[in-house]
């Protein structure tokens, strides 16, 4: 199974997302904000990062910028997670996301997601794909 990185500032929501990744049988590295996920996706190397958009310190935008600026992990697959987004909204492209879900979500759709993700071999190059 795949370590994730999940990055979301509402410990309530991080709670369920990590719930569901761990019963998926995946392991999990939970950070609160994109500063936080920038260090744990340098120190990890994880398979992919789930990262919320909105989050303080480091938005989920500059969090992905910042990973596609350095080769270690400019391929690293990224899911943003946002309830804040609307139709036409580019930030995901612009940011070089893999997908988006959008909240509110059922857990089951975060692991369809996340295996569609993990099993699709899209690049970040690409626009981003809608989940579930």
């Amino acid at each position: 199974m795949a370590l994730i990185v999940v990055a979301e500032d509402d410990g309530d929501i991080r709670e369920v997302m990590t719930r569901v990744l761990r019963r998926a049988g995946h392991t999990v590295v939970e950070t609160d904000d994109g500063a936080q996920a920038l260090e744990a996706v340098r120190e990890q190397r994880p398979d992919i990062l789930v990262s919320d958009i909105d989050m303080p310190r480091m938005s989920g935008v500059e969090l992905s910028r910042a990973l596609r600026a350095e080769p270690a992990t400019r391929d690293l697959p990224v899911v943003f997670v946002s309830g804040s987004l609307a139709p036409g909204d580019s930030r995901p492209g612009l940011a070089q996301a893999t997908a988006v879900l959008f909240k509110p979500f059922l857990p089951r759709e975060l692991s369809v997601c996340v295996e569609k993700v993990l099993n699709s071999g899209h690049t970040h190059g690409q626009e981003p794909s809608v989940c579930p």
